[in-house]
């Protein structure tokens, strides 16, 4: 019987190894899997790799991440908002690593790992800076139609951390809104995907026209509680 329902985080990220690349779902704020990224942390890989739009909000989730030095290298498109203080901090004084990734290309390279595509041209960055590799040389470089493009390779993952609305037993999910983003694609290309959801269904509850995810490509979900508001409120989803 398939059942890839994890009893716990620890337990979902049981073997994620020093030096992993980790794909991590969101889009600024909204899809965070916060959760896990805090089991990420007690788990204790070291030396990562994390692929995300953006290198952290404020102290926590990534930015905790970050800041208990569990990361080499962040690849993403958005590195500097105004609450980035912690990745300003490493980046600045030489801590960190970061490449930076148009992000459709950031999306594209994601999918192009989970479809199997070698490498891409794609003519975003072409005449620019981001047309270098992250050693400074150059990247392949063709002309297309009379218009110049860049080739690009796949970012594939060792695990990705999605946020997703509701799963079932087989790992099939569906998502809120926004805070889909990055999720279906950093599943496709991680070895492992776990995935947290405020809410597990019995098998066929799903519409299968609604399921984003299949479970093919997920390792392990994961139920998290909302969040409660001062209010005493239940804070949707993001």
């Amino acid at each position: 019987m398939i059942d890839k329902i994890a009893d716990t985080i620890a337990q979902a990220l049981e073997g994620t190894a020093d030096g992993s690349t980790v794909l991590i779902g969101g889009f600024g704020t909204a899809g965070i899997p916060g959760e896990l990224v805090e089991g990420l942390i007690a788990q204790g890989a070291r030396d990562l790799t994390v692929v995300n739009n953006n290198a952290g909000n404020g102290d926590a989730g990534l930015a905790k991440l970050l800041a208990c030095g569990r990361v080499r290298k962040v690849i993403c498109s958005f590195p500097r908002q105004v609450d980035s203080h912690v990745f300003d901090g490493l980046y600045r004084a030489g801590r960190i690593e970061l490449e930076l990734v148009p992000q459709g290309n950031l999306a594209e390279r994601l999918r192009a790992a989970g479809a199997g595509i070698g490498a891409f041209f794609t003519p975003t960055g072409y005449g620019t800076e981001l047309a270098k590799n992250p050693d400074g040389s150059p990247k392949e470089t063709r002309l297309i139609g009379g218009r110049g493009h860049v080739l690009e390779y796949p970012i594939h993952g060792d695990l990705a951390l999605i946020k997703a609305e509701r799963g079932d037993r087989w790992g099939n999910l569906v998502y809120r809104k926004a805070a889909r983003n990055f999720g279906p694609v950093m599943a496709t290309a991680a070895r492992r995907t776990v995935a947290s959801v405020h809410e597990i269904v019995e098998l066929g509850a799903l519409d299968p026209e609604a399921i984003v995810t299949p479970g093919i490509h997920v390792t392990h979900l994961v139920k998290v509680p909302r969040v409660a508001t001062q209010a005493g409120g239940i804070k949707p989803a993001n």
